[in-house]
């Protein structure tokens, strides 16, 4: 969809359907010559109730009135969640280009909101059907952001975040025989070719073990795909600049290994690597924002399968660091990757350091699909995370830390456990057994996105599969770490 900004009146520009708002207790802005729009508002026909559509003509030009609700409490994420029901109504209309007016006396935030809820509710998934059926799912081609003032960064910046939010989307939603490790440090070399700023270095399975990240070969050596750890580097400053790492668990499809998932829900485990395609969206967002930041990306990617060579319940393994673990549960394994993923970005020199993963079940009987589990060992740095989240509508739910959990990942036989003897707790023992890898001298946060990162049913998001969320989290957290 192309999106551009204009300071012509909405009802002036040439989109076939026009998008106004009402908030309560206001009158329309704008209105036709005749009044038509508030005649509609006054026989009851539109509403500023929020989420109330209505519509009426003007000749061949269809006008949806949206209701917004209460200015006060109009934000982003309302302007989010209004875009896509009015998105979704205009493409039942048939309509080609849309112009939304932008409300008077709004943020940024809101803006950006009726641009990134109009691509996120636009995201198809055609890839695999015919063309005959790809024809027939229409949608709109154009987007034009009514106001009076200049929004063209605002737009810009929104149509950066939600764009690189869908791609996440695809890559989540790609089929285990398609994106393999290898397919996805290939595609990561595809978003650095276009972006000359990224530098991509993939480290294929020989040298993951000969390094010495036991744990994440381990994972690994059971398929037949070999792993790759994928580096992504973004120099947006000088070599002087603090380096964040954002680190994302990448396992292609996660079988459970010999401690062998369900049968009945083991097809959604090719979103396992939602942490990796966010980490990886993220970055070349930024990239294409040209944020004054040094980011390195990296991304664990294998597969966790059953072979005569799996990891077997009982074996111990030695990370990159030196530690010992017990693989006591062989689907506990994203913790193993992730593990070695943090010691790996501690020796090449992060200052700060964020992990994204689809780690437990624990933090979605915590906390749903709504809000994702933070956990971290730096004050500073979960608040800063936080912020962001609820600034563009990802939002995080701060878990603790304590040694009483830490202590329940100690082994019997080696220094951890990545299966504790109490079933309890569960997301909170995973992020203490990166806790480890992490130490305490490097800020360091944890984002479990387990109940976030597919099949939430939202206004936005309403179709099954990858949400991409975190995306737009992590972003925000580059684009404003030292500025608070």
């Amino acid at each position: 969809m192309n999106v551009s900004t204009t300071t012509t009146a909405a009802l002036a520009t040439p989109a076939d359907t026009v998008v106004v708002g009402l908030f309560a207790g206001e009158r329309v802005a704008h209105d036709f010559g005749s009044g038509a729009l508030q005649a509609l508002v006054d026989r009851g026909e539109a509403s500023s109730v929020f989420e109330h559509l209505a519509q009426t003509r003007d000749g061949e030009r269809r006008v949806i009135v949206a209701g917004l609700g209460e200015r006060s409490r109009f934000d982003g994420e309302r302007a989010r969640i209004a875009a896509a029901i009015a998105h979704r109504r205009a493409v039942e209309l048939g309509t080609r280009t849309l112009t939304w007016e932008a409300p008077h006396h709004v943020g940024a935030q809101v803006v950006a909101g009726l641009v990134e809820g109009t691509l996120l509710a636009s995201y198809r998934l055609d890839r695999h059907l015919s063309p005959a059926e790809t024809a027939r799912r229409t949608g709109i081609d154009a987007l034009l952001v009514s106001s009076h003032e200049d929004v063209s960064a605002i737009v810009e910046t929104a149509s950066v975040l939600a764009a690189a939010q869908n791609r996440a989307r695809d890559l989540g939603n790609r089929p285990a025989n398609q994106l393999t490790p290898a397919a996805l440090a290939e595609y990561a070399k595809q978003l650095a070719a276009e972006r000359p700023a990224l530098r991509v270095t993939v480290i294929d399975e020989a040298e993951i073990r000969s390094s010495g990240m036991g744990a994440f070969a381990a994972v690994a050596q059971g398929s037949e795909q070999p792993a790759k750890l994928i580096r992504v580097d973004y120099d947006g400053a000088d070599a002087r600049a603090k380096l964040l790492a954002l680190v994302g668990k990448a396992v292609t499809f996660d079988s459970g290994g010999l401690w062998l998932k369900p049968s009945a829900k083991m097809h959604e485990m090719k979103f396992d690597m939602a942490g990796g395609a966010a980490v990886l969206e993220a970055v070349a967002a930024l990239a294409d924002l040209r944020t004054p930041r040094r980011v390195m990306a990296i991304l664990g990617a294998t597969e966790n399968m059953i072979s005569g060579r799996a990891v077997k319940p009982g074996d111990v393994v030695t990370a990159l660091d030196g530690t010992t673990i017990e693989v006591n549960n062989t689907d506990a394994e994203g913790r193993l990757v992730l593990g070695d993923c943090i010691a790996y970005a501690r020796r090449e020199g992060a200052d700060r350091i964020i992990d994204v993963a689809t780690l437990t079940g624990g933090i979605v009987t915590a906390l749903g699909s709504h809000y994702a589990g933070l956990f971290a060992n730096d004050e500073a740095l979960a608040e800063l995370v936080a912020r962001c989240g609820d600034r563009v509508g990802e939002p995080v739910w701060r878990m603790p830390l304590h040694e009483q959990y830490a202590s329940m990942v100690r082994g019997r036989y080696a220094q951890l456990t990545n299966l504790t003897e109490r079933r309890e707790a569960q997301a909170i023992t995973a992020a203490e057994f990166l806790h480890h890898f992490a130490g305490d001298q490097t800020p360091w946060a944890h984002i479990d996105i387990a109940g976030t990162a597919f099949d939430v049913r939202s206004a936005v998001i309403a179709d099954k599969g990858a949400t991409g969320f975190g995306v737009r989290l992590l972003v925000e957290v580059a684009r404003t770490l030292d500025a608070g």
